[in-house]
């Protein structure tokens, strides 16, 4: 147990040091009263209502997941102990990545009684819908900005080059994927037995029960509505700080959307809170909008701040409000 939390310590310590390098890589030859001008020549009155919608974002997470507990054991939670739990979830990610999910499992079984392990599940379910509606988001931000999408692969590849090269090698690449598919389909029935393949495979079966799950809920459209609500919230919440920011005033909500799709990216990134990440990530997008270099690293800046302290506040708040309430006594039966 010991070695355990002392490999754990190091993961974590790891992980912050690469946040800070990535950050301070970033943001080294940015001056500070640079960063100061563009906050007071802010909009403020945007930033501060898309942090309004987000904590609404928050809240309605909240709501969605307390959909897939009811049921019978423990205590049924109510939308506002599910908001609570969540905001604690994403406390503890600022300090420990991933580990958000352990930790809102973990307060809200003390307060209903609810297995932690049932608790994990429908969090790793609602977490393979948010992918799945990332990879929806990703599509559509292609379809939306093709041209830029397009711009940029041709400034990695030569997409004429590698259109000839594939259209002659046609018959070829056609039999290489037939038996890369083959090769794939015996090495996992050989080693089907395996660990990692058996993970894979358990992941996939839970979420198709869990799909199927959704479809038996006794509000399986508000579990499907709040979920394209919160990307909508997303997007709402980046055109926001978008508009009350001069320098990306202008952008368009294709271009937002975009964005909004490299910060998802950067948030992703096993990181506490996508420090470096999401603002490498969303500069580097904003530059190719033709944003300066120092706009688009103080854009990053001023969104990803905002949005830490208000999780710090909401989830210390949150952390209170759970701490306060008495943990559930399992009723003897009779």
């Amino acid at each position: 147990m010991f070695n355990l939390k002392i490999k754990q310590g190091i993961q974590v310590a790891i992980s912050l040091a690469i946040a800070f390098w990535i950050f301070w890589f970033l943001y080294k030859d940015i001056q500070f009263s640079s960063l100061l001008d563009q906050v007071r020549s802010s909009n403020w009155f945007w930033i501060l209502l898309s942090l309004a919608i987000s904590l609404f974002g928050y809240w309605l997470r909240g709501w969605r997941w307390s959909l897939l507990l009811d049921f019978e054991e423990g205590k049924k939670v109510t939308a506002n102990r599910a908001y609570h739990a969540v905001m604690v979830g994403y406390l503890v990610n600022l300090l420990v990545p991933r580990a958000g999910e352990v930790a809102r499992c973990g307060v809200l079984s003390r307060t209903n009684g609810i297995s932690v392990g049932h608790l994990f599940g429908t969090v790793l379910l609602e977490r393979s819908i948010d992918l799945l509606f990332l990879v929806f988001t990703i599509i559509l931000a292609f379809l939306v900005e093709n041209q830029l999408f397009l711009a940029l692969s041709g400034e990695l590849i030569d997409l004429e080059t590698l259109g000839g090269k594939l259209q002659s090698n046609l018959p070829i690449l056609i039999g290489g994927a037939a038996v890369f598919i083959v090769f794939i389909y015996l090495l996992l029935k050989k080693f089907q037995d395996h660990g990692l393949v058996k993970k894979f495979q358990n992941f996939g079966r839970h979420l198709l029960t869990g799909l199927k799950s959704i479809g038996r809920l006794k509000n399986p459209s508000g579990f499907w509505i709040s979920s394209i609500l919160i990307w909508v919230i997303y997007f709402i919440t980046m055109q926001m700080v978008s508009i009350g920011i001069q320098s990306t005033a202008n952008l368009t909500p294709g271009e937002v959307l975009l964005v909004m799709v490299m910060g998802t990216i950067g948030m992703v990134a096993p990181v506490q809170g996508g420090i470096g990440t999401f603002h490498a990530l969303v500069a580097y997008i904003l530059i190719q909008f033709g944003i300066s270099e120092s706009d688009g690293k103080i854009f990053a800046a001023i969104i990803h701040g905002t949005q830490v302290i208000m999780v710090l506040i909401a989830g210390l708040v949150s952390w209170i409000v759970m701490m306060r309430i008495p943990a559930w006594n399992k009723p003897d039966k009779l």
